[in-house]
């Protein structure tokens, strides 16, 4: 049996083998639970940019870099170690809280898509313009981190469920590498998606014919693009909530609404076999956002209900 010097470097190199394996573990749980987040990544990107529609230019990637900050906050100083409480002491609570984020989310797009049905939009744009550009951009960056949150929420429950059976050690470095690694993905995304317009402008600069036509194509698309992902984004929040409360009264016991959906997609998607997966991810958000209609809608009228009395 080693000893002394030949026992400590024993020692030391099957510390190593091990941190190595653990490792590879955390590398492999990362990676899964990344993929398996990767649908709330999209909505999450699809959401971002309409917060920085209607500001100026200069500061669209300061105000992009702030909500990433207030993202990558939320995931680990409040939701790593949440997750990591809950799943120890309360693994039952991780359900309902998530739901009554996806209802927020519901109620957020529903409110959206009241205020253009009803052409109540007016009222946000009066309170806007009265505030300061610096107010007005904090105001932004509050939503969008408010919002960031609930998805945030969504990503993390996602990947603690591929990493539930490691030891809480791997279960903390494995959602830190999904939190940094998707924040990073998101903003730098959603940053190169505001700055097409500077890059578009850079192109209709160059010498050559054929890319001064794209950038000046570039330039011109911009503002549809902004409106298209304004819209989207709206979209995204209604369906990611929908889907995450349809999916939470699943976990909960209540299969009819997931039994229904599930049944749509997969009818859908049978007809069309050479498009299986994207027949059967688009009729879910549709249900999904059908869902997130009702439930925001719902929400929205007894919030007006409640303020209009409030008002007398």
């Amino acid at each position: 049996m080693p000893t002394g010097l030949a026992a400590l470097l024993d020692d030391i190199a099957g510390l190593t083998r091990l941190a190595a394996a653990s490792l590879d573990d955390v590398g492999a749980a990362a990676g899964r639970a990344g993929a398996k987040a990767a649908g709330v990544v999209i909505d999450d990107a699809a959401v971002t940019p309409r917060y920085v529609v209607g500001l100026s230019p200069a500061r669209e990637l300061p105000i992009i870099g702030r909500i990433a900050l207030g993202s990558l906050r939320n995931k680990l100083l409040i939701l790593l170690p949440v997750a990591l409480v809950l799943s120890a002491f309360a693994p039952w609570a991780l359900t309902p809280l998530l739901m009554i984020g996806g209802a927020y989310l519901c109620f957020e797009g529903a409110e959206k898509v009241w205020e253009a049905v009803l052409g109540n939009g007016h009222a946000v744009e009066q309170v806007s313009a009265a505030t300061t550009p610096e107010a007005l951009e904090k105001e932004k960056i509050a939503g969008a981190v408010r919002t960031d949150f609930i998805l945030s929420a969504e990503i993390m429950a996602i990947a603690l469920g591929e990493v539930a059976t490691g030891s809480i050690l791997n279960q903390a470095v494995a959602l830190a590498v999904v939190a940094v690694a998707i924040t990073a993905g998101v903003y730098g995304a959603v940053g190169l998606i505001v700055k097409l317009d500077d890059i578009g402008l850079a192109l209709a600069k160059r010498p050559s014919a054929a890319v001064q036509a794209i950038g000046r194509g570039m330039v011109k698309a911009m503002p549809v693009i902004m409106s298209v992902l304004s819209v989207v984004g709206i979209a995204a929040m209604i369906w990611v909530g929908g889907q995450i409360v349809w999916h939470g009264l699943e976990v909960l016991g209540v299969e009819g609404p997931a039994h229904v959906i599930h049944g749509l997609a997969g009818a859908a998607a049978g007809a069309v076999p050479a498009l299986h997966g994207t027949v059967e991810w688009v009729v879910t958000a549709a249900c999904s956002a059908v869902v997130g209609l009702v439930v925001g809608g719902v929400i929205a009228a007894v919030v007006h209900k409640v303020k209009h009395r409030g008002g007398h």
